[in-house]
C-alpha cells in the first residue's frame, strides 16, 4: 500500500494568480485546479514570447521587421494580419492596419515624445502567402495584438481539473466570474457588473489622453480621437474579436457605432456617450442583477 505525501497534492491542486507588464499594460492570470502553478507561468511565459514578436515598437519583434522591410515570415504575425484585414472588410476600412504611420506618430505624442500629430492617411496593398507577410505600408496590429495574446494565454490554462482566465487592460478571456466595467469618470462603483462566459473588451476616449487627443483613430474620416467616453464589448468568438470591435466603435458616431453592433452576430456591447448609457439589445442578458 502507497501512501500520498499532502504537500505534494497541494502543489498539484490549487490556486495561482500572476500580475506582471505585458504589451504596454497590466496582465493578470488567474488559473485554479490541477496543476494551476504549471499552467499559470506556462501562460505568462507564452504571453511574453507573443508580446516580443508583436510589439511594433521592440525593433526585434517580427511586426518591426514587417514595418522596416515590408515582408517578414512569422506565424503569429500572419494570424493577427488576418483578422485584421478581415475586419478591415466588414468595417468599411473603419477599422485599418494599414495605418503603421499613424500609429506610430499618434503614440509618440501621446507619450510626450513629439508636439506633432499624425497628418496623413495611408492605404497600401498587404499579401499573405502561409506565414509570409508582404505589405508596401507599415501596419498597425495595435487593435488585435493584445486580444491574440490574451486568447493564446488563455489556451494554455484549460485542461482537466483547472480552469482560469487572463485579463490585459481591460481586455478579458471568458471570465470564471463577475467582472466589473470601469467607470470613465473615476468612480468607483463600476458602469455593470458583468457574469458571462464571452471575451470582455473595453476602449474610449478616457484612456492615454493628451492634449484632447486619444490613442483612438479613424481613417475613413481622417479623424483623430474616440467619440465615447467608453466602449465595452461582449464577444462570443474571441478577445481578439472583442479587442478590434470595441476600437472600432469608439471611432464611430454613435448611431453608426450601434447599428454595426446590434447587425454584428455574436456580439454586445455598451457605449457610453455624454454620460448617456446605450446598450445593444442583448447587452442585459450578460448583466448581473442591477
Amino acid at each position: 500500500m502507497t501512501t500520498t505525501d499532502p504537500t505534494s497534492v497541494y502543489e498539484r491542486v490549487g490556486d495561482e494568480r500572476l500580475t506582471f507588464r505585458c504589451c504596454d499594460t497590466t496582465f493578470v492570470i488567474q488559473s485554479a485546479g490541477f496543476r494551476a502553478g504549471d499552467a499559470a507561468r506556462a501562460a505568462r511565459r507564452l504571453a511574453e514570447r507573443l508580446e516580443a514578436r508583436l510589439d511594433a515598437f521592440d525593433d526585434a519583434s517580427g511586426v518591426s521587421e514587417l514595418n522596416r522591410g515590408g515582408v517578414v515570415e512569422d506565424e503569429h504575425v500572419a494570424t493577427v494580419v488576418r483578422r485584421g484585414l478581415e475586419y478591415y472588410d466588414r468595417t468599411d476600412g473603419v477599422f485599418d492596419i494599414h495605418q503603421g504611420t499613424v500609429e506610430h506618430e499618434l503614440k509618440a505624442y501621446l507619450r510626450g515624445e513629439t508636439d506633432s500629430l499624425p497628418e496623413r492617411f495611408e492605404t497600401g496593398t498587404i499579401r499573405i502567402d502561409g506565414d509570409r507577410i508582404v505589405t508596401e505600408v507599415p501596419l498597425d496590429l495595435n487593435g488585435l495584438a493584445k486580444g491574440y495574446v490574451v486568447d493564446r494565454a488563455a489556451a494554455e490554462l484549460t485542461g482537466l481539473g483547472r480552469r482560469g482566465f487572463v485579463s490585459g487592460g481591460g481586455d478579458v478571456s471568458p471570465p470564471t466570474g463577475a467582472v466589473a466595467v470601469e467607470s470613465p469618470y473615476g468612480d468607483e462603483k463600476p458602469l455593470r457588473v458583468l457574469d458571462t462566459d464571452w471575451a470582455v473588451a473595453t476602449s474610449g476616449s478616457y484612456r492615454r489622453r493628451r492634449g484632447g487627443v486619444d490613442h483612438v483613430y479613424e481613417p475613413t474620416a481622417e479623424r483623430l480621437g474616440a467619440r465615447h467616453e467608453s466602449v465595452t464589448v461582449l464577444a462570443r468568438r474571441d478577445c481578439m474579436e472583442a479587442d478590434a470591435l470595441a476600437t472600432t466603435l469608439a471611432a464611430l458616431p454613435l448611431d453608426a457605432a450601434v447599428d454595426l453592433a446590434e447587425d454584428w452576430t455574436g456580439l454586445e456591447a455598451l457605449v457610453v456617450h455624454d454620460g448617456v448609457f446605450h446598450e445593444t439589445t442583448g447587452f442585459d442578458s450578460h448583466v448581473l442583477d442591477r
